[in-house]
């Protein structure tokens, strides 16, 4: 019998790699007459092999890994689309990619939406028992949070430099953090799930670290005036205006970390066609699953617990009691009964939940109104709403078209005072929040609106001489 060694295999078309080690290993162990013709046989068509005893493992290893790709629907399921004038291409896109998901049970998407990754910032999607990381987005439980105070709305101008510092010593953004001594203690810092699994024990520290703080970008706290306009309100206060505050932020590094190592284990478990790989999934029957979902809503208590923080600082720096306050978030899942009675899985990403009674706030832009509303429960847009104005520019464009003056001018017209921000966050890089309203008319009822008058955001520090 001739010798085959890795020359002889080579020669034969096997290429060098795990399939030649394979071969040479059965050839030594099964040395006969007509090996070499049964090899040849095996690399011409391998797939006759895969239940072969002898040439299994030799099959497999030439076929390679078997392309586990998961298919889409080929039509996207049908979904409800307010103000469509407005949205993008790409939101468009991707929400007619998420439709096509085969976990998809509905969807919807809201006035504001704009392109994100994965679903549409403004993008709602059902799936049944299946969570998608990256459908909740990176700053899981991003919120809002508007707090009415006792305090007479002649403060704004009597006291302006007085609440410029106490924005600026009570709020903290982007990589600024309180010093330890001034750091605040908060219940959800002690919670069990720190100690359930690595990676939550190693993001204890950073929490700890970025409590009561808020992230950057759109982010912001700001005073203004509240107008009620519902003789009807939950609040129990006559229509009328009210000196507030209102903050959007969300989970921080905490919530930004678990995004990203639950949305690999997701893309790792379940492989999507490339336009569709960051609406990976993790069944909730499985321990990433169940993992995620569990730290998904940690994430969430600890933003809430960042505002609340927020806020009490505020309440402490104005010597003021809170008389009402309206909080709800976004970026988050919920379990809810679809409309077959069984329990759906909706992702609302930049969507604010607008269930019949749901009460919310919906912001404008820096120089519009923000809006406190109460959901009607459209079932058609899955018990949602807008989360802001959204945006019509990137912030490249922003950046790059906006004349700094005039953008200046817009605000001074405005009459409102900006600590920190860039043009990326100017007024002109939003829709105009009466449209989104109007689009969406028919999902939420309006209560009053909110009007900011000193903004603080990420950025500068132009205003810091007020110290």
């Amino acid at each position: 019998m001739k010798k085959i060694d890795a020359k002889y295999l080579m020669e034969m078309g096997y290429s060098e790699g795990k399939a030649l080690g394979i071969a040479l290993q059965i050839v030594t162990e099964e040395s006969r007459e007509g090996i070499g013709k049964e090899l040849k046989a095996v690399l011409k068509t391998p797939e006759d092999y895969v239940e072969d005893k002898t040439w299994s493992r030799l099959a497999k290893a030439l076929i390679g890994p078997i392309d586990e790709t998961i298919a889409l629907r080929e039509v996207p399921l049908p979904y409800d689309i307010k103000g469509k004038e407005w949205i993008e291409e790409g939101a468009l896109n991707q929400i007619n990619t998420a439709m096509r998901l085969p976990v998809a049970k509905a969807g919807a998407l809201m006035p504001d939406a704009h392109q994100g990754y994965g679903l549409p910032i403004g993008g709602v999607l059902a799936t049944e028992n299946t969570i998608i990381p990256y459908a909740v987005g990176v700053d899981i439980g991003c919120r809002m949070c508007l707090s009415i105070f006792d305090v007479p709305l002649s403060v704004l101008e009597e006291r302006k430099d007085d609440l410029k510092k106490i924005l600026i010593r009570n709020t903290a953004f982007g990589k600024e953090t309180f010093k330890p001594k001034y750091r605040k203690d908060h219940e959800v810092l002690a919670h069990d799930l720190f100690d359930e699994t690595e990676l939550l024990r190693g993001l204890k520290h950073k929490a700890e670290a970025q409590i009561g703080s808020s992230g950057g970008g759109n982010h912001f706290v700001e005073f203004g005036v509240v107008e009620l306009t519902d003789a009807e309100n939950e609040f129990g206060l006559t229509p009328g205006k009210y000196f507030s505050l209102l903050s959007h932020s969300g989970s921080r590094g905490l919530g930004a970390t678990i995004a990203n190592h639950y949305t690999k284990l997701a893309m790792k478990a379940c492989k999507l066609p490339q336009e569709a790989k960051h609406l990976a999934w993790l069944d909730l029957n499985t321990e990433a699953g169940q993992e995620y979902w569990l730290a998904m809503n940690l994430a969430g208590d600890y933003a809430s617990a960042c505002h609340h923080q927020i806020h009490e600082r505020v309440a402490v720096g104005l010597r003021a009691r809170v008389t009402a306050r309206v909080e709800n978030h976004h970026n988050f899942a919920w379990k809810e009964t679809g409309p077959d009675g069984k329990e759906w899985i909706v992702h609302r990403k930049g969507a604010t939940p607008a269930g019949e009674g749901v009460l919310g706030v919906i912001p404008g832009s820096m120089t519009a109104p923000g809006f406190i509303v109460r959901g009607k429960g459209s079932i058609l847009s899955l018990n949602s709403a807008s989360h802001g104005a959204g945006r019509q520019m990137s912030r490249t464009k922003a950046k790059k078209t906006l004349d700094p003056n005039e953008v200046a001018k817009h605000l001074k017209d405005a009459g409102v005072e900006v600590i920190g921000s860039g043009l990326d966050e100017a007024p002109m890089a939003y829709k105009n929040i009466n449209d989104v309203m109007e689009a969406q008319k028919d999902l939420v009822d309006v209560l009053g609106t909110f009007t900011p008058k000193i903004v603080r955001m990420c950025g500068d520090n132009r205003f810091r001489e007020v110290d």
